[in-house]
């Protein structure tokens, strides 16, 4: 293995994890997942799981990995609904929303202050993220309250697909991209990885400067430019979506690959 395509021959402070792909599919943890965090925690380092997909709640995520043997907490992960939640607190405070979504995001969206109503009249933003709900009533209600209505439009998340153990799932770019086509209006924001609403969700949850965190994950135009574009050592796992294929295609260099979490930590510990 080269040195650009090095496993880590250092420990952080903090590790952001990203979850399908890398820390378990679908229903069982990847190899290595559990052991590799439970070491972590056992020298002190700092661990969040960092997710794109909203389709449930932090604390459905942290139930998941304690039943995979990974015990957890909802403190212990950041969503895109948070990156979304805090974007809009700062850009938006108190709008009303129309929902291209399922009922996690919109129940989160109501906790946190916002009228969610399906009238395109009514909305001063159109929210679109992972909705396997996904319809043309749904399309044609955001079409009309961004295009006839000037409603802003803010995406959770630039995944096209999302892996799954049977080939996976169309995501929240595909719905995007369908209110974009139609409108010709380009969202202002996607607040998921790897932008910097969610960086900074990840970092303040663990306390630490970008320099002394390691975000770890499995996709190169998420995980890994979200890293590079903040200052994170970018760490890429090759059990998910992306092979070394890919990585000698792509532009987005990691500071280090690994085959799977086995790899995360070095021999030695410093």
């Amino acid at each position: 293995m080269s040195a650009a395509l090095a496993a880590p021959d250092r420990l952080f402070d903090g590790y952001a994890l990203d979850l399908d792909g890398t820390v378990y599919l679908g229903d069982a943890a990847l190899p290595g997942a559990v052991e590799a965090i439970r070491r972590l925690r056992e020298l002190d380092r700092g661990v969040v799981f960092v997710t794109n997909k909203p389709l449930e709640t932090a604390a459905d995520y942290a139930a998941k990995l304690s039943r995979l043997g990974v015990p957890s907490r909802a403190s212990d992960i950041v969503t895109a609904i948070d990156a979304l939640l805090g974007y809009l607190a700062a850009r938006h405070p108190g709008s009303r929303v129309l929902a291209v979504a399922e009922p996690t995001v919109q129940a989160a969206l109501r906790d946190a202050g916002h009228e969610v109503s399906g009238e395109p009249a009514k909305a001063d933003v159109v929210v679109v993220s992972f909705d396997r709900t996904f319809d043309y009533a749904k399309l044609t209600a955001a079409y009309r309250a961004v295009r006839l209505y000037g409603a802003a439009l803010v995406a959770t998340n630039p995944d096209p697909y999302c892996p799954t153990p049977d080939g996976g799932l169309p995501d929240c770019a595909a719905m995007l991209a369908a209110i974009e086509a139609c409108t010709g209006a380009r969202a202002e924001a996607v607040t998921g990885k790897p932008s910097e609403h969610m960086a900074g969700a990840v970092l303040d949850r663990l306390g630490l400067p970008a320099a002394d965190t390691a975000m770890v994950g499995d996709r190169l135009a998420t995980d890994v430019a979200m890293a590079e574009r903040t200052g994170m050592a970018g760490v890429l796992v090759l059990s998910g979506v992306t092979g070394r294929g890919d990585l000698e295609r792509s532009d987005i260099r990691p500071r280090y690959v690994v085959d799977d979490l086995t790899q995360l930590l070095p021999d030695t510990p410093s």
